[in-house]
């Protein structure tokens, strides 16, 4: 894959990242709350993670326009990808909330974090690879 290809790539991903992180985690919380929420019954959480979660994809989605323009935001949502679904994948082997298990979750968030995590961290170019990338003209 070369750069321009490469570059090409992490455009389209931001964009399905986007529009995942905006349009589809509250309705995975509705319709597969096994693998995706982690309270039942009345909780302030989901709220609060849909809301941090949209915010998140309307700035990748402007990202997605010029990517070298945005490394900073890329790499945080990298990181706190492969942070946040560390942290689900051993709460929800020792946890169990609201008189519920959360074995779920290693077949949803958490998987679905570490993929976004990946893809992002494979397409995005370091150092000086990201330096000349960061002059050339879209």
């Amino acid at each position: 894959m070369n750069d321009a290809q490469r570059l090409a790539a992490l455009r389209i991903v931001l964009i399905v990242v986007g529009l995942i992180t905006l349009f589809a985690v509250w309705p995975l919380m509705i319709l597969w709350p096994s693998g995706w929420t982690w309270h039942s019954g009345h909780s302030d959480y989901p709220l609060m993670i849909v809301g941090i979660y949209a915010t998140l994809g309307v700035f990748l989605l402007k990202a997605s326009r010029d990517p070298m323009k945005h490394l900073s935001l890329i790499w945080f949502t990298v990181w706190s990808s492969v942070v946040h679904g560390a942290i689900m994948a051993v709460q929800s082997f020792g946890m169990e909330m609201d008189g519920m298990q959360h074995f779920g979750h290693l077949v949803g968030d958490v998987p679905a974090l570490f993929i976004i995590a990946a893809a992002l961290a494979f397409l995005t170019p370091r150092g000086d690879k990201a330096r000349s990338l960061a002059r050339m003209p879209l």
